[in-house]
């Protein structure tokens, strides 16, 4: 993947960056959570899917900073043309992604820069590497309610699935709904857009966490994945529906 040096660079620059001011921040505070969701099959129909996330958030007086990773995997058994049985996989996704933003002066606002990169085997982009700087700023805040956004310029390497590369600058938009339902619940909505010059990428999900105890949760979530530019063989969305325990530390 020719596109990874790209990200990791940015992912390196991000996690030392966070690295060095935490050894200078006399307090520091780190919200984690890591969630697991499987699901085996047998009978007529035999498979196994697995997906993961870890979610590592960290507050100083200046910066806050988040790294992700992610991964879906799944495996079905089928017949082969000879009648044999075999296990094939039929999906394979992870994504890494760092960020570091500054707070301003003013309460909610923002400077940040981003790296990511996503791995997809059977996806309209093998791989797909992004790196982008911008502003955010809280544009909405209630007693249970927040609205966030983000907008700024970047730049992406990906790599179709056909073989092709494509390079170039992205704009890029993002917003996130957090709403606490209840004191045991919480309703999330992220939407991120980039438009390049040949393709638009765009990425949403919606998330219900319900409280099981104090460190673990429920989480149920609808996400969708779209490309405007994709190869004959290939669909133009892809969605995933998923119920995860979540556990924060």
């Amino acid at each position: 993947m020719k596109s990874l040096p790209l990200t990791a660079l940015a992912l390196a620059l991000a996690i030392v960056h966070g690295g060095a001011l935490a050894r200078t921040a006399p307090e520091r505070t780190w919200n984690t959570s890591a969630e697991l969701g499987a699901i085996a099959t047998s009978g007529n129909t035999v498979g196994a899917s697995i997906t993961g996330k870890i979610d590592a958030k960290q507050e100083l007086q200046d910066w806050s900073n988040e790294y992700i990773a992610s991964g879906y995997f799944k495996e079905d058994e089928n017949r082969n043309a000879a009648g044999q049985t075999v296990r094939e996989r039929s999906a394979e996704r992870y994504s890494l992604s760092a960020k570091a933003a500054y707070k301003l002066l003013e309460e909610g606002e923002k400077m940040f820069v981003l790296g990511s990169h996503v791995g997809d085997r059977f996806g309209a982009y093998s791989s797909f590497s992004t790196f982008g700087v911008g502003h955010g700023s809280r544009w909405y805040t209630d007693e249970d309610k927040t609205v966030d956004v983000e907008i700024g310029p970047g730049y992406f390497s990906g790599r179709r699935a056909g073989g092709d590369v494509e390079k170039g600058f992205t704009i890029r938009g993002a917003a996130a709904l957090k709403w606490q339902v209840s004191d045991a619940a919480v309703f999330t909505q992220n939407l991120s857009v980039e438009r390049g010059t040949s393709n638009v990428h765009s990425l949403a999900e919606s998330a219900l966490r319900t409280k099981i105890n104090s460190t673990m949760q429920m989480k149920a979530a609808f996400s969708v994945r779209n490309d405007t530019d994709v190869p004959a063989d290939k669909k133009n969305t892809d969605t995933q529906t998923s119920v995860t325990l979540v556990y924060s530390f």
